[in-house]
């Protein structure tokens, strides 16, 4: 009995001893399953949040076609406005200058006329553009009858617009009629914008200009209003406000009027 119970308590002790560490190896075992149970949702839970994340990346696209469009839009502006014809007084940037060019005085249309088909017949289009005689309307009074006549500004000259060149010079230089270009020593000068804008703005006036033929000091007529007929002195002419006073004698007394030009006629 006691070898019995010697060969049973050595096998108790390792037993004993096993169990702990079959303990542990389970423990260890039950402590790593929660870790792999808590990393599998971890790696669940990007799958799960990527949409959202190529939805965030997705949104600027819609803001870079906005610029897009934004920068886009001023250039297709600028093409719309590079092809509009330029203002009265305003020159494109191409080198293209106003001229002014002498020619025989009374001729004007006519050497207009003569250059244009000399343009034509030349090719020269896309040197010399355009040629204009100034002239403005203006409404003249005589013997009590008023007319509208067409009065050139500038008698004995036109405007040639064109590219300076040894050419186009030739083309116009010697076109019959034709004097010369108006310019210091044999070089053309070109007109300012300002004096283009003058000059166009002068021809494009709605009202007439009146044609006034007398001067302070002269004898003139009334031919309207209630001192119709009466005989009087030019004693002022006011060309902004087109007004003229005339001292008329009234009742033995010089007394002054003020009346328009198309009231007054020269006597």
């Amino acid at each position: 009995m006691s070898e019995s119970q010697d060969m049973v308590e050595p096998k108790a002790l390792p037993v004993s001893d096993d169990e702990p560490e079959m303990m542990d190896v389970e423990t260890a075992q039950a402590s790593t399953a929660p870790a792999l149970a808590a990393d599998e949702p971890e790696a669940e839970a990007p799958e799960v949040e990527t949409p959202p994340e190529l939805d965030l990346e997705a949104e600027p696209e819609p803001e870079l076609a906005s610029d897009e469009v934004s920068t886009e839009a001023p250039a297709a502006a600028a093409e719309v406005d590079e092809g509009q014809p330029p203002a009265p007084g305003e020159e494109p940037d191409d080198g293209r200058r106003w001229y002014v060019v002498h020619c025989y005085s009374g001729y004007e249309n006519k050497v207009r006329h003569n250059l244009e088909q000399r343009i034509e017949t030349m090719g020269m289009k896309d040197r010399i553009f355009d040629v204009v005689v100034p002239t403005e309307e203006e409404i003249e009074v005589k013997d009590g009858k008023r007319r509208t006549i067409e009065r050139r500004v500038f008698p004995g000259y036109i405007l040639v617009q064109m590219n300076m060149s040894e050419e186009s010079w030739y083309v116009v230089r010697n076109t019959p009629g034709v004097t010369g270009f108006v310019g210091m020593g044999n070089e053309p000068t070109a007109l300012r914008p300002e004096e283009v804008t003058q000059i166009i703005r002068r021809m494009e006036a709605e009202a007439p200009r009146v044609k006034v033929t007398y001067k302070a000091g002269q004898k003139v007529r009334i031919i309207d209003g209630p001192f119709n007929d009466f005989i009087g002195t030019v004693d002022e002419i006011d060309m902004e406000r087109a007004k003229v006073r005339v001292m008329v004698s009234f009742f033995g007394r010089e007394t002054p009027v003020e009346l328009d030009f198309l009231q007054v006629e020269k006597a």
